[in-house]
């Protein structure tokens, strides 16, 4: 019998199931930290990019003020430059480059418009693919968070990090002394190629089924529209191809020589038709998978399976063609207009500037061609940041899997040095290589093992960082890439700078670039090589000891 005096418990209400899509949990109430969270995953690459466009901003416009300080020299100067090809398939079609704000306009949109492009397919790709390979999508799908809302803070921060870049390359060029409006429009000109690249990275991540097959798909296509705006700038006939391609609409914007705020509307439009094709498409594939065909299976090719290290060579292969390729196609190129280089009419003070960089006069074919090798051991030394992040991606993906067989974490780690010291190897020689054949090509008599020598040289700056670099993953894994790169961006632009503005001889050789001979036109430099691969392995043997001591890291 029930006791009357004893009253049931109040029912407890029910919260209904959210629907997918609907409620405050699938909305507003989770995109800030999924933001937040997209921007600390992208902090390092948009520090080191906005330092990049920060200091290339302002060195430029500076540097030009402090080489041509007349009248004549800017006019000797354009006469000179202006026409030449080989800086034409670097920097693009030049407008009124006798003056400061011109040859801003040309120099920094020309360079800055190729990183933006870079920056913008990276941060797509890894914002929308990469989460999905690993597995975090999977994750945050399963709890109040739906594919609009995803994509909607992806593409938040992406905008964020365009951003970060504008703001970084306007401040560089209002500092250095140009317009504020024309400032402006000269970094939304790198802005818009960014965010165009970002959606052709978007849909990309839609097409393929993994990071690493996006990456390539957007890659071809970027590489395509690059190329594009290069036939379009040193073909005559061809300029109309400018506006098949972001790079050529930035070019068309004229900044700071006669802007054009309408062509603006063309990568406006073609990113929000990038995006919402994206977008729809997302929405109607399975998580992991890609549009694309792709193949679940292949014939078994056991080869380079051995060992860790012939492994290491087996999955770079596709990288360092690339890089080959790539190297090779430049040097050649550039190596073809070393003769034009050298009857140029070049102020005497312009030559001295260059001269301080260790390349001698490049009035002279071996001087010109020593100045390339420059920019090819800052090539190889980015080459050997790429091999840190590639075995902080091995560690989050497979290295548990691995170190379950019969490997050890330190022959894992020194098998890996090998392949990456042979393909810097490559590298290096294939741009002496091709720098000779593009010189021999033009009517230049130089020698081909003087060239080699060349491309040797850049080899100890490299394998410097690569030991640096490898130091800083094993103690901070996750901010390695970060570190590599960061040290290579900053040491090469205070090289560029400290040459310009003449410091203590002491501040300016804290970088390793200060001592690289650069050969043919300076003797090669053996004791600062061996101090340089000395530190290398000294700091690659501390990342052995401390990689064998710490934790695996997978996230």
């Amino acid at each position: 019998m029930t006791d009357p005096t004893v009253t049931a418990p109040p029912a407890v209400p029910t919260a209904p199931r959210s629907r997918p899509g609907a409620g405050h949990g699938r909305g507003g109430g989770v995109m800030v930290p999924l933001v937040g969270r997209a921007l600390r995953d992208a902090r390092t690459r948009t520090v080191v990019f906005a330092y990049l466009f920060a200091v290339y901003s302002y060195v430029q416009p500076v540097g030009y003020r402090h080489t041509y300080p007349e009248a004549a020299d800017r006019l000797a100067f354009a006469r000179g430059f202006a026409d030449n090809t080989g800086l034409r398939l670097l920097y693009g079609q030049p407008h009124q480059i006798q003056t400061v704000a011109g040859y801003a306009a040309w120099r920094v949109g020309g360079v800055l418009a190729i990183a933006a492009a870079v920056f913008g397919l990276l941060a797509a790709v890894r914002a929308t693919r990469a989460e999905e390979d690993s597995g975090r999508t999977d994750l945050l799908l399963a709890g109040p968070v739906s594919r609009r809302i995803l994509h909607t803070a992806a593409y938040t921060a992406i905008a964020a990090g365009v951003g970060a870049l504008w703001l970084a390359e306007f401040a560089g060029l209002v500092v250095a002394g140009l317009p504020v409006a024309g400032s402006a429009c000269l970094a939304t000109a790198a802005a818009s190629v960014a965010v165009t690249c970002a959606g052709i990275g978007a849909l990309a991540g839609q097409l393929a089924a993994s990071r690493r097959a996006a990456l390539a798909f957007g890659g071809a296509v970027t590489g395509v529209l690059l190329l594009l705006r290069v036939l379009a700038d040193t073909v005559a006939g061809l300029g109309w191809l400018r506006w098949l391609t972001p790079l050529g609409w930035a070019e068309q914007l004229r900044p700071l020589t006669g802007a054009r705020p309408l062509v603006l509307l063309l990568p406006v439009v073609v990113t929000g038709v990038l995006l919402a094709v994206a977008t729809r498409l997302a929405r109607g594939r399975d998580i992991g998978a890609g549009l694309l065909p792709s193949r679940d299976s292949a014939d078994p090719w056991p080869h380079l399976l051995r060992s860790t290290t012939s492994q290491a060579l087996r999955g770079q292969g596709g990288v360092l063609t690339a890089w080959l390729g790539t190297v090779a196609i430049f040097m050649f190129v550039l190596g073809t207009v070393s003769h034009s280089i050298s009857s140029a009419d070049v102020p005497q003070n312009v030559q001295r500037e260059i001269a301080k960089l260790g390349s001698g006069s490049i009035l002279t074919p071996t001087g010109y061609l020593a100045f390339l090798f420059l920019f090819v051991t800052l090539a190889v030394s980015l080459f050997a940041c790429v091999q840190i992040g590639v075995l902080r991606q091995d560690e989050a993906q497979h290295l548990e899997t691995l170190l379950a067989q019969p490997v050890s974490r330190g022959g894992w780690l020194a098998g890996r040095f090998v392949p990456a010291g042979v393909a810097a190897t490559a590298i290096a020689l294939t741009a002496g290589l091709a720098a000779w054949a593009g010189a021999t090509a033009s009517g230049v008599r130089v020698a081909l093992s003087s060239l080699l020598e060349a491309g040797a040289n850049t080899l100890p700056t490299a394998g410097l960082f690569l030991g640096l670099g490898a130091l800083g993953y094993a103690l901070v894994p996750r901010a390695a890439s970060g570190i590599a790169y960061g040290l290579v961006a900053v040491t090469f632009l205070w090289q560029l700078v400290g040459s310009l503005l003449s410091p203590p001889r002491w501040l300016l050789d804290l970088t390793p670039f200060a001592h690289v001979g650069l050969v043919p036109a300076q003797p090669f430099r053996p004791v600062a090589a061996a101090v340089m691969v000395g530190i290398g392995l000294l700091a690659g043997l501390g990342a052995l000891a401390s990689f064998l001591r710490r934790d695996l890291t997978t996230t």
